[in-house]
Formats: structure tokens, sequence, C-alpha cells
């Protein structure tokens, strides 16, 4: 074998090595990418869980001690929304602005999660005809996410009810219509609506432009409305609202069961993104050790038979 030969194959065998080893490297920082994502995510969404507020839930006797220390922690919480057969059990807040409370959490401190926040322009006392609140749209049912389920008519039809806590007491919500429109539509996005006419407009408005309506709610303009509205998940400026009245009337939360998973069946998706944190690192890790064997033992043949080649 000449020089020229030797210097070519043992290039070659250079050049093996190096792919080889890029192939591993990439191997490794797709995995490290993988299991900080899952990590990042679910610190994410087990930060927004219904869950960790659910020792300042308010009771349905009185003001609970439990809430007004949540009050004491931020005083920006002034009431509590669920949404009966959803994930929406959580504190109310309001701050000066509607993007105040986009990227903090009911203790006012940092969060990507965000808050259920009521508009900057809405009353406290829900006195307006028309009050709105804001929710980020969310996986697992959290936060608003469960929001844009009332698109399917057997969604809407089995949840109808809900609560509103305010004013040291419990006030029942009744859902009639679900609309489906844009971020900057200021026909539907309006607080503070006075006068009978315009009040009557905007409710036959938002009848007329609903998907889904409940044709035995009489609902008029001596009642106070509420707007649930969250991103949508069919445009990129959608935006899905469910929109319900205040009652003095409360309702039996007829999902409420010893399960604490009190949302519709989720789906397989969900199911594998609810798993112990250790579960779903696993679920990651296993398959790229598997990668990483594989290209381990197609590397050592390799060498092998270059081995007996040369022998």
């Amino acid at each position: 074998m000449s020089k020229a030969e030797r210097i070519g194959r043992r290039a070659i065998k250079v050049a093996n090595s190096v792919v080889n080893l890029c192939v591993l490297v990439t191997i490794l920082l797709l995995l490290s990418f993988g299991v900080y994502a899952l990590w990042d995510s679910h610190q994410i969404f087990g930060g927004a869980d219904a869950a960790n507020y659910t020792i300042f839930r308010p009771s349905a006797e009185d003001e609970s001690y439990s809430f007004q220390q949540l009050q004491a922690i931020n005083d920006d919480v002034f009431a509590w929304l669920t949404v009966y057969g959803t994930g929406i059990d959580y504190p109310v807040v309001q701050g000066p602005n509607n993007l105040y409370y986009v990227s903090r959490c009911a203790q006012g401190t940092h969060s990507f999660a965000g808050s259920i926040f009521l508009d900057s322009y809405s009353c406290r006392d829900f006195t307006h005809f028309s009050s709105i609140f804001y929710g980020h749209h969310m996986a697992r049912g959290v936060m608003f996410g469960d929001i844009g389920q009332f698109v399917r008519r057997d969604f809407f039809e089995a949840r109808r009810y809900g609560m509103l806590y305010f004013g040291g007491r419990e006030h029942g919500l009744e859902f009639f219509a679900f609309v489906h429109t844009h971020a900057s539509d200021t026909s539907v996005f309006r607080t503070a609506i006075e006068g009978g006419e315009q009040q009557q407009a905007y409710l036959d408005m938002l009848l007329d432009r609903a998907i889904h309506t409940r044709d035995d709610v009489p609902v008029t303009i001596d009642d106070r409305l509420v707007l649930l509205s969250t991103c949508s998940e069919a445009s990129t400026q959608g935006r899905d609202i469910l929109i319900g009245r205040i009652t003095d009337e409360l309702f039996e939360d007829t999902f409420e069961t010893d399960n604490p998973e009190r949302t519709n069946p989720t789906r397989v998706i969900d199911r594998l993104a609810a798993l112990p944190m250790w579960a779903s690192v696993g679920m990651i890790v296993l398959p790229c050790l598997l990668i990483l064997l594989l290209v381990v033992l197609l590397y050592k043949k390799r060498a092998k038979k270059e081995k007996e080649k040369r022998k």
C-alpha cells in the first residue's frame, strides 16, 4: 500500500470518527433540550394549576379566612370564578391595566401563565351591564384552556352553571352563549354600556353572533353579563368567549365528586402531559438512550469490520 493510500484511509477514518462524534453530540444536545423543555413546561403548567389555589377558595358560608390571606398577599384579589365541569376554579384579580396580570400570578409575582383578571375598566362590584374576564388559553384545562371546548355543542349543553364569589358571598352564574370573534372587535369588547337602548343593542348583537345559545334563558337588560375571553385555536387573533349572567340563585355543581380531576375526560396527549415529572422525563430520556446505544453499537460493528479487513 502506497503512502498516499495510507493517508487517504487515515483521513477517511478520521472523517468517520468526526461524523460519529457529531451525531453523538447532536443526540445529547437534543436530549438535554428535550429534558429542559419538559421541565420548563412542567413548571409553567404546574404553577398555573387551579389545585394550587384550593386552600384560598372562599367558603359558601362566609368570607373565608383563607381567601382573606390571599387578599393580604395581594390586594388586587377581589373575587373567585368557577365554571362547573371545567378546570376553571381561580381567584380573580384586577390590575391598573389589561397587561399587568398577563404575566403575573394571583400572588402578584411573575408567572408566564398569568392570572384570571377582570378588565381594568369594569367595576369590582359588577354593577356594569357587561364585565369581561381574561385568561390565557393553556393546555390541560389550565387557566381558560377549557373555554375553547365550548365550541362543541355537547360540551356547551352539559356545562350550564358556575359560581362567582365577590362582596363576601357567592353568586350563581348561568352561561347562555358562546361567541367566536377577533381580538380587535370593539363591538364585543365593551364595558360600562349605559342606557337601555345601547344595552339591548349590545345583547342582541351578542346573541346574533353566537355560535351556541340557550333559548330557555330569558336574558334581559336587567341582568348583569359576564364575558370569559381567551385566545382561540381557530385563528391567530381569534378569541373564544363564554357569556353568562350573574344570578342571586346558587346552582349545584353536578360535576363535583371525590375525584380531584373535575374536568371532562382528557385527551391522550393531555393525559401524558399530566404524568409525574419523573415519568415524563423518562419517556424522553429512554428513547434517546436507546438511540445513543444503537449508534454506539453500529460504530463498534463498523470498527470491528475495518479491523478484520486490515488482517
